[in-house]
């Protein structure tokens, strides 16, 4: 992929920040009645996160989460329109630590790939609710999780 190019955002009277914002998948199913969570591992520090990644041309938030879910997670399925919330953390880029946000669109899983782009960079796991909450360092991101709550039926 190429270069990520991002406009700093005006905070007003001129004042601007160097916030980035990324688009995040809460990859879901419903087994036995039981909400599920899609978790992989980062590729660098393997903790336990959610599929995300930078705006791409021509994709609209909700495709981009998408997009992410399939190349990360190896998933595929229906993004919901409406985000389950937003997380801010911090990414590092060699020295630099660059401050972001990550609207997290809830995806419906509908298939799971034996192979996908990063599998052989990430693991997936399907996990309940709790522990996949339990699982992510960012307590932002943890709530979101806990409080995502899709119809089971």
């Amino acid at each position: 992929m190429g270069e990520i190019q991002q406009q700093e955002i005006e905070l007003g009277k001129g004042a601007k920040t160097e916030l980035r914002t990324q688009f995040a998948a809460l990859c879901y199913r419903i087994k036995d009645g039981k909400v599920q969570i899609c978790l992989v591992t980062s590729r660098r520090t393997k903790r336990w996160i959610v599929p995300k990644g930078w705006p791409m041309n021509g994709e609209t938030p909700m495709d981009a989460a998408a997009t992410e879910a399939y190349e990360e997670a190896g998933v595929r399925g229906k993004v919901h329109v409406r985000p389950a919330g937003v997380f801010s953390y911090s990414k590092t880029f060699s020295k630099d630590e660059l401050p972001c946000l990550a609207v997290v669109y809830p995806l419906k899983v509908k298939k799971v790939l034996k192979t996908w782009p990063e599998r052989k960079e990430r693991t997936r796991k399907w996990l309940p609710r709790k522990k996949a909450a339990a699982l992510v360092d960012d307590p932002e991101l943890s709530t979101i999780i806990l409080n995502f709550k899709p119809k089971t039926a």
